[in-house]
């Protein structure tokens, strides 16, 4: 499908209907609701950073290397979501699904070596239970994770849509919305990278 076939050309397709600008504008806020609960659970984090009891010092667990893969993946995966609508306003729906395609791939990756983590962390002691420092940590990282999971399940479904009712208005409104979504995850690994991963291996 060319972009020629769809009216008001110099707008990006997911602004052409006023209940998609009204969809994005709500996004926009409900975006706000989500940085207050991650500036809510860094702020524990940082109360409780000192509080390892006598449970093992993170320092000693943290893989740089596993930690930089992860963050390399999940970036990449931001730059494909915007080559995703990049094709998409375009009107290239098959580039538009190979983008998404990759992010997905690129999104379990990530997943897959946050599990990963998790179980190398709990095989040397550090677990949920094990202090407030370690509650804290999981609790960050974890509802992170399962974000992630949200937006690998989100684009698989306007994926499903797409391939049945193609690239319209509605479709790329909520194709753009979950892109958003996608890029916002990862600003918010790059605050879990340099102010989880970064700082305490600085101040262990």
């Amino acid at each position: 499908m060319e972009r020629e076939d769809f009216p008001g050309e110099e707008t990006p397709l997911e602004y052409q209907t006023e209940t998609g600008e009204y969809n994005i504008f709500g996004f926009w806020m409900f975006l706000g609701a989500e940085i207050v609960l991650f500036s809510t659970l860094f702020g524990t984090y940082f109360v409780l950073i000192y509080r390892t009891a006598s449970s093992i010092p993170p320092a000693e667990v943290f893989s740089i290397g596993l930690v930089l893969a992860m963050t390399f993946t999940l970036l990449t995966s931001s730059f494909t979501s915007g080559l995703a609508i990049h094709e998409m306003r375009l009107g290239n729906v098959t580039r538009m699904m190979i983008w998404i395609g990759i992010t997905l791939l690129l999104g379990l990756g990530f997943l897959g070596m946050e599990i990963y983590e998790f179980v190398e962390y709990a095989s040397e002691g550090a677990t949920l239970a094990t202090s407030a420092y370690w509650s804290s940590f999981f609790l960050l990282l974890g509802t992170h994770g399962l974000h992630v999971a949200m937006g690998v399940a989100w684009f698989i479904i306007i994926l499903i849509q797409v391939k049945r009712r193609g690239l319209t208005p509605v479709t790329a409104n909520k194709t753009f919305i979950a892109s958003l979504y996608w890029h916002f995850l990862d600003v918010i690994w790059i605050f879990i990278f340099t102010g989880v991963y970064l700082l305490r291996l600085v101040i262990a």
